[in-house]
């Protein structure tokens, strides 16, 4: 991570999934893609956040694992997390199992040392 000048706290913002650009979202367990909005370190936006959703409990949560640069390249691995702020990834209650229906199509996406 320090390679990428990315260090535990750094900030940015997140379209949750490159595939839904406008609210409400529906977000299925498994893989996802999300497209920075904001520079994260040495990645420009708007490269590309593999990670992973989970959706079985008030909130859906997201890991990221993966960034794919903007300019080409190899994907580097990354240790990230979108995290709840201002309900973002609060679930709607008329969700229904293995998914989430969000408000927000964007996320803060933070750096961490590790998945907890």
């Amino acid at each position: 991570m320090n390679y990428l000048r990315m260090f535990v706290g750094e900030a940015a913002w997140v379209q949750v999934d490159a595939n839904q650009s406008s609210s409400p979202i529906t977000l299925y367990d498994g893989p996802i893609e999300s497209v920075l909005e904001d520079d994260l370190g040495l990645l420009d936006a708007p490269s590309r956040l593999y990670g992973r959703v989970w959706t079985s409990g008030p909130q859906a949560v997201i890991r990221y694992y993966a960034a794919q640069p903007l300019k080409g390249g190899d994907q580097v691995p990354i240790c990230a997390v979108a995290r709840l702020g201002l309900g973002q990834l609060r679930k709607r209650p008329e969700s229904k199992p293995g998914t989430a229906l969000l408000d927000s199509s964007r996320a803060g996406v933070y750096i961490v040392n590790e998945f907890r």
